[in-house]
């Protein structure tokens, strides 16, 4: 008799726990109900001032019509992108066509930064040949230099050693960028979710079992602590030469710790490509710092997907409450606006970068 009874109370429940209905056979990775909340919304389709990307990739800017996505940037009031993507992996004939494919058409939306070759770093004059090729690049309009996360992760030399940030091989070429006048932009490792257990526990839960390649073990080339400290070791030990720290550094989530490290390092600075979901859960927080670094930070948003930068103008510039980010799997939680004041929007949009990058035609901005 018991057991009856705990059977039927179970059959009973089943209604309440959503089992034997039209979810039942729902994934977890699809649940995503739309949210019922009525609040004030300002979609924002196009940014309160003119802004210059400065984390963006394409990949055919050697051969592509550059006046369609001149067109598509003037929806968004895209004044200038960078391209980080110079020479892709090492290829100079896609450097030099891609630099006179602007130069002929729009020489002032798009900024064009080089790479560096890391095939041949055992060679005795590896070094030498890297320097002069760095100031080649820049006679040509090269206006900065792009390091790949493929450094420190996945580049070895001969004996099969990880390539790290800080090897001592490289020190020649930060001091040239310093010498040069041009700023590094590095991208080191991924977020650290990435290296920790992929459990209940861990934020990136989801992104890691739609995508698994992602996921890395906690020595995978290296700890991501280890491979964070060589990209900062090299801010330190390079002074004279300006640093732009990909990805808020991968500290979107711990501000603070950003911040010490900005006030630590004043020739570094950051952009917030492909972090925006970080900063759009904790807005008062992120408000807050962005007024106190209001000087070093810069708009940057990685991938070229047009759709998606409404989101970062409506987090940067509206108070809007509970909206939803575009990736599910990048973040569980919904987005709220910083509401930034014009004149940090102004900084974050284009002046750090004018002040940064050299070579921008500067009366496409508003003072």
């Amino acid at each position: 008799m018991k057991n009856f009874s705990t059977l039927t109370a179970s059959f009973l429940l089943l209604p309440l726990l959503g089992l034997g209905q039209n979810g039942n056979d729902m994934d977890f990775e699809s649940y995503n109900p739309p949210s019922s909340l009525v609040v004030p919304e300002h979609p924002t389709k196009k940014a309160m001032f003119p802004f210059i990307d400065v984390h963006n990739h394409q990949w055919q800017m050697n051969t592509q019509d550059l006046s369609l996505l001149v067109a598509e940037m003037d929806k968004l009031n895209m004044a200038v992108m960078v391209n980080l993507s110079g020479k892709g992996y090492g290829n100079d004939a896609f450097f030099e066509e891609a630099m006179k494919n602007v130069k002929d058409h729009y020489p002032d939306r798009f900024v064009i930064f080089t790479n560096i070759d890391l095939k041949n770093i055992d060679d005795e004059d590896w070094t030498a040949n890297a320097v002069n090729q760095l100031a080649t690049d820049v006679e040509m309009g090269a206006k900065g230099l792009k390091i790949y996360k493929s450094q420190g992760m996945f580049n070895k030399d001969s004996q099969g050693n990880r390539i790290k940030i800080n090897d001592p091989r490289l020190d020649p070429v930060w001091e040239k960028c310093g010498a040069l006048g041009i700023p590094v932009l590095i991208h080191a490792a991924d977020p650290r979710q990435f290296w920790e257990t992929h459990d209940q526990n861990n934020e990136r839960w989801l992104e890691l079992k739609l995508k698994p390649r992602r996921k890395r073990s906690p020595n995978d080339p290296a700890p991501w602590q280890t491979i964070i400290s060589e990209q900062h070791d090299i801010f330190r030990r390079h002074p004279g030469t300006t640093f732009i720290n990909a990805h808020l550094g991968w500290y979107g989530n711990d501000l603070a710790s950003l911040g010490k490290l900005m006030d630590e390092l004043p020739n570094m600075y950051t952009e917030i490509g492909a972090v925006i979901a970080e900063l759009g859960r904790q807005p008062r927080n992120a408000r807050a710092w962005f007024i106190k670094y209001q000087d070093r930070v810069m708009f940057g948003k990685d991938f070229w997907n047009p759709k998606e930068y409404p989101t970062y103008f409506r987090v940067l510039e509206t108070a809007d409450e509970y909206f939803p980010y575009y990736k599910k799997y990048h973040a569980y939680w919904k987005m709220y606006g910083l509401d930034l004041p014009q004149e940090v929007l102004k900084k974050l949009y284009y002046k750090n970068a004018l002040k940064v990058i050299p070579g921008i035609n500067q009366e496409a901005f508003p003072e």
